[in-house]
């Protein structure tokens, strides 16, 4: 059984980020996707991991890439990425009305300044540049370029899609994945409802297997988002991280 770089994605612990670091160092998780912070809390931000054993393994970058310039706004976050030790650079991106031939030539262009980092940009599972497989391989091919890549998201999968079978989209996309989000779902579209990891409808064993045979081993990132209109408290947040860490440990992969 393949051991993974296992991260949380900090805003899983919504209001009560303040005990994220400590709580998943106890939970024996080494990793954490955290936004890209201010240049000026760099400094800070790197004790508060050391304090607790962590490192970054993906930062949250701010990206437009409707604007022209996408490119000069994520190299002037590329500094902080090498202070933190970190090679990921997970973003959320939408084309909407700027042409595609411009988006691929910006993403084209990001990929050769991060390459130059040994830094990997990572497009999340949303639309309209890959909330699917299709969308995902015609941005990622269209682009050809071995620094861009693609963040799976295992439940944004179902969330953005009408009938879809994850599986079937993970085994389509895997050459492509530089990043995952863990994240469970009942599988409705469009419907906030992300429990604890293996109390939905993702095919978690399945997902690492079709992952392992592509030569991936993380980061794995949780994302665990709860229920739409529930009331979150510190002991409920931190007891489905926990189940969750549980749950991934039970898959030998913790």
């Amino acid at each position: 059984m393949t051991k993974c770089i296992i991260a949380c994605r900090i805003q899983s612990y919504g209001p009560f980020e303040q005990v994220a670091y400590e709580h998943l160092a106890g939970l024996g998780i080494r990793f954490v996707e955290i936004p890209v912070p201010a240049p000026a809390a760099v400094v800070a931000t790197r004790a508060a991991l050391d304090r607790f054993g962590l490192s970054a393994s993906s930062l949250h970058a701010q990206a437009d890439v409707r604007r022209g310039d996408f490119v000069d706004r994520l190299a002037a976050q590329i500094p902080v990425f090498e202070a933190l030790g970190t090679r990921i650079v997970f973003v959320s991106l939408k084309a909407e009305e700027t042409p595609r031939e411009v988006v691929h030539e910006r993403l084209r262009r990001a990929g050769d300044v991060l390459a130059r980092k040994g830094l990997t940009l990572a497009i999340e599972t949303h639309p309209d540049l890959a909330a699917n497989a299709d969308e995902a391989l015609a941005t990622l091919e269209a682009v050809g370029h071995p620094h861009i890549r693609l963040n799976f998201d295992t439940a944004n999968i179902y969330f953005y899609n009408h009938d879809v079978d994850g599986i079937a989209e993970l085994r389509r996309v895997a050459g492509y994945v530089a990043a995952v989000h863990l994240k469970d779902t009942d599988g409705g579209y469009r419907k906030w409802h992300f429990p604890a990891l293996g109390r939905g409808v993702v095919r978690f064993p399945e997902v690492f297997r079709i992952l392992d045979a592509a030569g991936f081993s993380g980061p794995y990132t949780l994302e665990i988002e709860g229920f739409e209109g529930e009331a979150k408290t510190e002991r409920l947040v931190c007891d489905r991280i926990a189940e969750s860490a549980g749950y991934l440990r039970g898959l030998g992969r913790l």
